[in-house]
């Protein structure tokens, strides 16, 4: 990627009354943080996540790329990134070789923000995947060879599982972000997830840091809601963002006009709460 020194300035913070307009740039991190946003627990808003963190933090003068490796294309969809029919996509570049810079397009309306989409291609990737040398570094290579842009952010946004995709992501990102939903179910499944990256920290990618947890869909009026928020707390601390992710309706319907919530209703309590889990993670990325 391109070195810090040599590039250009961030792009200024675009206008309009905005969450995104109240205190500025944040703080650049000293190098490109690569976070993979995975929980093989379906519905807990990792695409949500994903794309309003994204969309929030090139609203304060971030570059940031939002890599999208679910193959219905959620993020993509969000983003307003045509993905389907014959458009490039993550699925070339994983299993044809096909170099990101062909893929990356830039999200409308949102300077700095910019989107590698999947299409329902990609479905056929752990498959094909399996027979291929080398196949759990495919993103990461493709990712170091990406030179077009200088980013400050890479959000990967993985699928359900934890097959390949997931794999390449763990192996491609120096940082993991795990969206916890505030419900009963919160932790079932969180157990393999974290043995997973052990192995792969193990095996793969030793650099790996579960640096961030977000407490998701939180409803303030059940206090089954709060006992999961104390629970994951007490199990990991510092990790855990102080923000909530509040349920919300606005949050919900923003992917169906084509945009995060940050753009269709920046003053929702959705809006407000991702923009300051944003800048938690931009302060946090600061100083280290």
């Amino acid at each position: 990627m391109v070195s810090r020194e040599t590039s250009a300035q961030t792009t200024t913070v675009p206008s309009g009354g905005t969450p995104g307009t109240r205190d500025g740039d944040w703080p650049r991190p000293p190098k490109t943080r690569i976070f993979t946003v995975a929980n093989q627990k379906g519905g807990v808003g990792k695409t949500t996540t994903s794309v309003n963190l994204a969309a929030a933090l090139s609203m304060h003068g971030q570059r940031v790329l939002v890599v999208d490796l679910d193959p219905q294309g959620n993020a993509s969809t969000a983003l307003s990134i045509e993905h389907r029919g014959d458009v490039p996509d993550m699925y070339k570049v994983l299993v044809e070789d096909v170099p990101l810079v062909e893929v990356v397009k830039e999200v409308p309306d949102m300077p700095g923000l910019y989107c590698a989409p999947a299409t329902i291609d990609l479905a056929g990737a752990e498959i094909e995947l399996v027979s291929m040398v080398a196949r759990e570094s495919r993103l990461q290579r493709a990712l170091a060879a990406y030179d077009a842009i200088e980013l400050d952010y890479i959000l990967i946004d993985c699928p359900p599982s934890l097959g390949l995709l997931t794999v390449n992501a763990l192996m491609a990102a120096n940082e993991l972000l795990i969206p916890i939903q505030c419900e009963y179910y919160a932790l079932e499944g969180l157990g393999q997830l974290l043995r997973n990256v052990d192995l792969v920290k193990a095996h793969l990618n030793p650099t790996l840091d579960l640096s961030t947890i977000l407490l998701t869909m939180y409803d303030g009026r059940t206090r089954l809601a709060s006992q999961v928020a104390e629970e994951v707390r007490s199990h990991f601390s510092d990790q855990v963002l102080n923000t909530l992710i509040p349920r919300s309706v606005r949050v919900s319907e923003a992917p169906s006009y084509g945009q995060s919530v940050m753009t269709y209703d920046p003053g929702s309590s959705g809006a407000m709460a991702y923009m300051d889990a944003a800048r938690e993670i931009a302060y946090r990325g600061a100083a280290v």
